[in-house]
């Protein structure tokens, strides 16, 4: 009689063990990927947007310095050089500085081909990393504003136009565009395509209310003044650059149709590099900048723990509702939500297999298993430190 009761007993702990980790790893999916982004849209509606700045009369465009870190990319940086010279910006207010970072093949020879005395080239003899990089052709750059660009993707005829719209705001002290990546096929790539289409609604929406977090890093102006230098080991420097520039008292804005284009397809190697590097710099990022979260220090902190660094809870999150409603399988609706979870994984494994498939209920499971995946490969891959720069080639909206 008395075992039966510890065993009633026992059984009843797990039970509700079971179901306070099923709520916990609900309401923390629930908030990141459903309450943020919805409150978020709905303050952004209700909140008159600020009007466009212009520049005073009388004043002219401004000058800017279009930066460029590359490593060997003698196959496309002369295409994306005269991509840069048919932008609508008057040319003589433009300079192009391109840092190679200890190429080894073509990419200076094929740069300085384009004939162009907007261009100018910083030839490291080493690869030292994209952080710095950026340093040493901010520090050289005349512009008022810098823009921030990679060697593969290019931008539309009127995008510098369209971030230019916003430098004659002195509150502004970044804007981001948006890159639009080539089409993905299959679910898990499909799925990435979605989960990007809503990140840069969420983007948008953030901006309208003070700010965005982060910047997409192959298009956006930064204020030259602003410029902070970066640690040799940043991986995330279009997060860390427009977050530096908004704690000095600035706007980071989103300008949807500054747009730039990537012409290269998903590859599900290289979108794992490029995945793992960036939740690695999250993790980099939380852990360097701790008092980022301070709303004494930081007037973004909530946007950025919401759209940031709540998102790195998710594999836990995931664990808890799992192994939760594996222990309150018993108890009343617990079991519908095991069963449904399992059906949901089944869909996630059978989209990230099925590379041709394209139906919506297999690629966003699949796309948001695949950045659960990501988030703990991250992790690991900071932990263990064999990161040593904060760039390499990939594909991303960043």
């Amino acid at each position: 009689m008395h075992l039966a009761f510890i065993n009633e007993g026992f059984l009843w702990s797990a039970q509700a063990l079971g179901q306070v980790l099923v709520w916990i790893g609900c309401l923390q999916c629930i908030y990141t990927f459903l309450i943020y982004p919805l409150a978020i849209q709905i303050f952004a509606r209700v909140t008159p947007c600020d009007p466009v700045g212009r520049l005073p009369s009388g004043e002219t465009q401004p000058r800017i310095s279009i930066i460029i870190a590359a490593h060997n990319e003698e196959a496309c940086i002369r295409s994306r050089i005269e991509n840069l010279l048919q932008c609508d910006y008057p040319p003589e207010l433009v300079e192009i500085i391109l840092v190679s970072d200890g190429s080894t093949d073509r990419t200076i020879h094929e740069a300085e081909s384009v004939g162009t005395g907007n261009l100018r080239v910083i030839a490291r003899t080493e690869k030292s990393g994209k952080p710095a990089c950026l340093n040493a052709a901010v520090e050289q750059a005349v512009g008022e504003w810098i823009i921030f660009a990679d060697a593969r993707q290019s931008f539309a005829v009127d995008a510098l136009q369209h971030l230019s719209r916003h430098f004659g705001n002195p509150s502004v002290g970044a804007v981001s565009g948006q890159l639009f990546p080539h089409p993905s096929t299959g679910a898990a790539g499909q799925g990435i395509d979605f989960y990007w289409r809503l990140e840069k609604g969420l983007r948008h929406a953030e901006a309208r209310l003070d700010s965005c977090i982060g910047c997409t890093g192959a298009i956006y102006a930064l204020r030259r003044t602003l410029y902070r230098p970066l640690p040799g080991d940043i991986l995330l420097d279009d997060v860390v650059i427009p977050m530096e520039a908004a704690l000095q008292g600035k706007r980071i804005l989103f300008e949807p149709e500054a747009k730039a284009f990537d012409p290269q397809r998903f590859d599900p190697a290289l979108e794992k590099m490029r995945k793992t590097r960036t939740l690695a710099g999250n993790f980099q990022m939380l852990l360097r900048y701790p008092q980022w979260l301070l709303p004494w220090r930081n007037r973004l902190w909530w946007k950025l723990f919401s759209h940031k660094y709540s998102r790195l809870l998710t594999p836990v999150a995931l664990v808890f509702a799992l192994t939760g409603a594996w222990l309150a399988r018993d108890v009343g609706p617990y079991s519908i939500l095991l069963l449904g979870q399992l059906v949901l994984y089944g869909m996630a494994v059978v989209g990230m297999l099925w590379r041709g498939g394209k139906l919506v209920l297999l690629s966003v499971p699949a796309g948001f298993l695949f950045l659960s995946v990501m988030i703990v490969r991250g992790f690991f891959y900071y932990l263990s430190g064999s990161y040593k720069s904060g760039w390499e080639k990939s594909r991303g909206p960043g």
